[in-house]
Formats: C-alpha cells, structure tokens, sequence
C-alpha cells in the first residue's frame, strides 16, 4: 500500500467540498478555498494519481424503485488465512455486497448487502454464506429505513478546543 499523500490545509478543505458535491467547477472549488482554478485541477489529479480519491458514480437508492437492503453478521467456526482468503475473494465479487468489515467479539464480520428483492437477498446470502462449513452461523437483518447513508471521511484528526 502506498504512503498517504502529505495534505495541508487547501487539501484538506478541497478533499472536504469534493465529498460533498464532486460536480462542481474548478472555479468554484478554487473560489471556496482561495485557489485559481487551474490549482485545483493539479491538485484533484494528484489526489487521483496518488490513489487518495477514485471516481465513480453514487446512485441514488430512492429513485432506482425496489432496493433492499440487509445486512449479515458472520461468525466463523473454524479460522485460518485460507478461510479468510476465500471468504475476502467471494465478497469481494460479489456485486450485491456494498461494504463488508471484520469485526471484534462475537461475531466476525459485517457485510452490507444491496438486492433488488427480499427473495434476491434470501439467493445471495444462502450463495454467499450456505455452503461454506468454515462458518458457524450467519444472521441476516432486514433494513427497514436508511437513516444516513455515506461515504464522506475525516482527513484530518478534530482540533482540541482550549477551555
């Protein structure tokens, strides 16, 4: 993995308008942060050719009609790098699966999943985790209603306020 990019503080109020609405202007992201446009568009590439910010669409669940959403809780029985591997590799292709994170305690990951249909999610998780016998049980819950969703991330650690 490559080495973060060193940010200062024109990346950091940039990165912090482009995960709010990458569609605007050069000139309108320059005027926001006190840069000429031209500035931006170097700085927007080396985010791009550093690898820090990728390029792709975010679709709006709301208005694509029936989105289901769930999500799974997966516990392992038996672990080993191979069990991991293969279970990285079979999410990882898995084009329903939005997000998937490995857990501390009790369970082991988190897999957010994204179908057209209760019977679809019901096809990907009995794909996804019913026939592998590494694992000890897998729980699927139903989401009901988003109440945020997003992909926006810190670049820089809070500043403390002085009392």
């Amino acid at each position: 993995m490559a080495a973060p990019p060193v940010l200062d503080e024109f990346d950091h109020r940039l990165l912090e308008l482009l995960q709010r609405d990458a569609g605007q202007t050069l000139t309108a992201l320059g005027e926001a942060v006190g840069l000429s446009a031209s500035a931006v568009q170097r700085r927007i590439k080396r985010y791009r050719e550093s690898g820090l910010m990728r390029q792709v669409a975010v679709l709006n669940p709301a208005l694509l009609g029936s989105i289901t959403l769930a999500t799974v809780l997966v516990a392992l029985e038996r672990e080993s790098a191979r069990h991991h591997a293969a279970l990285y590799a079979r999410l990882r292709a898995a084009p329903e699966v939005q997000q998937c994170y490995v857990l501390a305690g009790e369970w082991d990951y988190l897999v957010l999943l994204a179908t057209t249909s209760l019977p679809h999610t019901r096809e990907v998780a009995e794909r996804l985790f019913g026939n592998d016998d590494t694992l000890k049980r897998y729980e699927t819950r139903m989401v009901f209603e988003p109440i945020k969703v997003g992909l926006h991330l810190p670049t820089r650690a809070p500043t403390r306020r002085k009392k």
